[in-house]
């Protein structure tokens, strides 16, 4: 099972990388990482992590698991034929075909998720809706073939419920165990719900989405 995992200028790290730490563990699993040019790709954190795409998009023709990572390079990719027509294509064939964040414009970009049920970041659900997905506020949405996740952390959550499917409950559970993913995080604001209210309004203020 070949996994490719997109990588683009200014994607969070997280999105890729959760993803990453859970189904590379997936039995016989080759796991790539891939962009428009081979070689390092920077985070959003100002230049100071990188990952390494080790193959270019039309060297994997046709993955198993495709996975989308957001952040705030997406919105420059979400008129970038190039990415977009090898999701397409590559999605033709792929068993899965999954996102993280705002990865699920992308994958709305590309037509992928019209009349699916899909999840994004909180800020960015209502701009999925105007790619003509179903945007709900659940963690991790499976709908058919296609995997979207809430934002960036969710991406584990991702990762082990499709670890799950593709190498059964047990295998997923030992591997959740050994990474000791038991999260207990020292605050309760982990979503718009829990959030105190001022701070969530703040943040939509500030949402690069207002203006899409």
């Amino acid at each position: 099972m070949q996994i490719a995992i997109v990588l683009f200028d200014r994607f969070t790290a997280l999105d890729a990388v959760g993803p990453y730490e859970m189904l590379s563990r997936a039995p016989g699993a080759e796991t790539v990482f891939v962009a428009e040019s081979a070689g390092a790709v920077r985070n959003d954190s100002g230049g100071s992590l990188a990952l390494v795409a080790d193959r270019r998009l039309d060297d994997v023709p046709a993955p198993d698991l495709v996975i989308v990572p957001g952040g705030p390079g997406q919105s420059a990719q979400m008129d970038n034929e190039t990415l977009l027509g090898w999701l397409r294509r590559v999605d033709a064939t792929s068993t899965w075909t999954t996102s993280v964040c705002t990865g699920s414009l992308l994958l709305a970009a590309a037509g992928l998720l019209t009349g699916r049920r899909a999840t994004s970041h909180w800020l960015a659900l209502d701009t999925l809706k105007t790619y003509g997905a179903e945007p709900t506020g659940e963690r991790v949405v499976t709908d058919g073939k296609y995997v979207t996740a809430a934002g960036v952390s969710a991406g584990i959550d991702m990762g082990l419920t499709l670890l799950g499917r593709i190498a059964g409950d047990e295998h997923a559970q030992a591997v959740q165990l050994l990474a000791e993913y038991d999260p207990q995080p020292p605050y309760d604001a982990g979503s718009p719900e829990k959030a105190p209210a001022a701070m969530v309004e703040q943040w939509r203020a500030r949402s690069r989405f207002i203006l899409e």
